[in-house]
């Protein structure tokens, strides 16, 4: 009996340890997954309050952007450059005439070439211009922003294939809305560019007056025979033979060239067909 009482006291005062200890590995698991949650919290933490990315990545995405940009306008250009040396004038009026937003996005490219080049034709030109006198009259064929106009003291007549501004007409250059000998200088400044060029000269043969002057200004390419363009001199045979004669050709920019040329006093009488020689598209390579 004793001992009985024995086993039963020793029973009671063990129970309470055994619960104890297997409540112990459950209070540890909770322990652990409290502890392995703060640890993720506090990551969490860390990690917001890290100090944002400089603005490094974004300037370059940005610059990124541009860069696709300006390819993407420039082949724009290039497309419209190419179609217009390579269709006739009224061709290239009525492509403008369809989307005039595409004469907006040649010139935005033309512009964006021209910023390359050291001197530019047109500055030359008007130099001329206010070194003679400011009555005579000029019409501008091939105009693009009416830059000459606008720096000059002469009266001006501006012509291109897109009026952007009230003082520039829309026409084609072969048939331009003057009078027969009514100006005294007629101008082409980097704007011999149809197929059908040769028109475009007859033009200004016909609405200038006798004595009346002929400034080209082309790209040097289009008068190498070295590399597939025209000979200069069977171009100014050419346009003697319309009724001008050659005053003075200048070779000197590595970019191109200026032709100067004087309306004859007297027509001569008609002959044989003027041949022209094909003068070489100017397109420009992609980069």
């Amino acid at each position: 009996m004793k001992e009985q009482s024995r086993k039963r006291k020793r029973a009671r005062h063990n129970k309470p340890q055994k619960i104890e200890e297997s409540l112990q590995p459950k209070h540890s698991k909770t322990h652990k997954k409290k502890t392995h949650q703060q640890k993720n919290n506090a990551n969490l933490s860390s990690t917001s309050a890290k100090p944002p990315k400089s603005s490094s990545s974004s300037s370059n995405s940005s610059s990124f952007l541009d860069k696709m940009r300006a390819r993407l306008a420039g082949g724009h250009f290039r497309m419209i450059n190419e179609k217009l040396y390579t269709c006739t004038g009224k061709e290239a009026l009525d492509y403008f005439k369809e989307d005039p937003e595409l004469f907006d996005m040649y010139h935005t490219g033309y512009q964006e070439q021209m910023s390359h080049w050291p001197e530019l034709p047109v500055n030359i030109i008007i130099k001329w211009l206010r070194d003679h006198s400011p009555s005579l009259v000029v019409a501008d064929l091939g105009c693009g922003d009416a830059r000459l106009a606008k720096n000059v003291k002469n009266k001006v007549f501006s012509f291109d294939l897109v009026s952007n501004d009230p003082s520039v007409i829309a026409c084609d250059m072969s048939n331009v809305p003057l009078d027969s000998s009514s100006v005294d200088v007629a101008v082409f400044c980097l704007s011999l560019m149809g197929i059908n060029y040769a028109s475009y000269l007859q033009e200004a043969y016909r609405v200038l007056k006798p004595s009346g002057w002929l400034l080209i200004a082309e790209v040097k390419s289009r008068f190498d025979p070295n590399n597939g363009g025209a000979d200069p001199n069977r171009f100014s045979k050419a346009v003697c033979e319309l009724g001008f004669t050659s005053a003075l050709k200048d070779f000197s920019n590595k970019m191109f060239v200026l032709l100067y040329f004087k309306k004859k006093e007297k027509q001569s009488s008609k002959g044989r067909e003027i041949e022209w020689p094909e003068l070489k598209p100017c397109i420009y390579k992609r980069r």
